[in-house]
């Protein structure tokens, strides 16, 4: 029995020395977890810097990865020494096609990670990002990462690069042709984030079309928008290259617009009321009297002496816009009841020019 274990012990040692191969690489794999792991850990808990987690997280795989590669190529050729096939003359390029793909797929990774540091960065020092050009300069990045990746495997396999790039010249002509849609709406994306006219979270609204809501996601092909009434609207890009977007979000003020009438009776009251109106509006705390402000008799109306205010408010916010329209309103409505005037409505006068009398036949 010994001596049996001996001989195949002799004439079959390749196998321990691809046992003791594989059995390294495990533990180098789990040497280097558990060194990132306590070294994310520590540099979350004593560091400031976003980066260093970033590259942490972005390494952790890959480089298991590049460890389990190596491994299984250095066993392979130990076992090509022993037992010849030609599956083994694949080990080379396989392994360099492996190694790529772990830096390729590291790189890929950390574009990704350092669009969340950096965003988060920027946050954190209260600092204004633009969370669309960000995502789009990521998503450039790593398309430039895949691309130079697979040509660079397309040479490390024999492949002419300038003949694969004639190739897909051709191609693009005729793919051109089969996905112009396709192709307009990549194109339309591309220009939303070069021209940036709104960024996610804006609320806009086209007069060409039925499209109004919250902006929650540009993507290459479509841009999903979010309606007041939660429906979700998916629009293609190239859309946006056809029609007029307005942006509401970014205003820098908002306009108060209102005609008020008060009763013909009520006339030598006016010049008053609208000098006592335009002074509130000067001294309101929410009004922008920078800004253009006219309040000024405006017409003669069939029932009313209307006189018009045109103002600004300070903040765009919806919400707060009409609280603060609510209160110059109301401060409206009791300047001209101090001025004992009232806001006219609409009414009818009956002149009659001789009395009338009824008789009985």
């Amino acid at each position: 029995m010994i001596d049996t274990l001996s001989t195949m012990i002799e004439h079959q040692h390749w196998i321990f020395q691809v046992f003791a191969v594989v059995l390294v690489a495990l533990t180098i794999d789990l040497m280097q977890r558990v060194t990132l792991s306590r070294l994310h850990t520590k540099a979350e808990n004593k560091t400031k810097n976003l980066w260093d987690d970033a590259i942490l997280r972005a390494l952790r795989r890959p480089l298991s990865m590049l460890i389990w590669i190596t491994g299984i190529a250095f066993s392979a050729k130990i076992a090509q020494h022993e037992a010849p096939a030609v599956i083994f003359e694949a080990i080379d390029p396989l392994r360099d096609i492996g190694v790529i793909s772990a830096l390729t797929w590291f790189l890929f990774l950390l574009s990704k990670e350092g669009q969340s540091a950096y965003i988060e960065g920027q946050k954190r020092a209260g600092e204004t990002v633009d969370e669309t050009m960000v995502d789009s300069i990521s998503r450039l990045l790593r398309s430039s990462i895949l691309i130079t990746a697979t040509l660079v495997m397309l040479q490390t396999l024999g492949y002419s690069i300038s003949g694969v790039l004639a190739f897909g010249g051709l191609s693009g002509v005729v793919v051109g042709f089969a996905a112009k849609d396709l192709l307009a709406n990549l194109f339309g994306g591309l220009m939303i984030h070069l021209d940036r006219p709104f960024a996610i979270g804006d609320w806009i609204r086209s007069p060409d079309q039925n499209i109004e809501g919250t902006v929650e996601k540009i993507g290459w092909r479509l841009t999903k928008v979010r309606t007041f009434d939660k429906r979700p609207l998916y629009i293609p890009n190239a859309t946006f290259s056809n029609i007029s977007v307005e942006n509401p979000q970014r205003m820098s003020h908002r306009r108060i617009k209102e005609t008020i009438g008060i009763r013909y009776e009520d006339a030598a009251k006016m010049a008053s009321i609208i000098q006592k109106v335009k002074t509130m509006l000067e001294q309101h705390p929410e009004i922008d009297s920078t800004q253009t402000m006219i309040v000024n008799f405006n017409s003669f109306a069939p029932s009313s002496l209307d006189f018009f205010i045109y103002t600004f408010t300070k903040t765009t916010n919806w919400i707060r816009f009409h609280e603060i329209k609510q209160d110059v309103l109301l401060q409206i409505v009791g300047i001209i009841e101090n001025e004992g005037a009232e806001i006219a409505f609409p009414t009818s006068t009956l002149h009659v020019p001789e009395p009338v009398t009824l008789t009985e036949k």
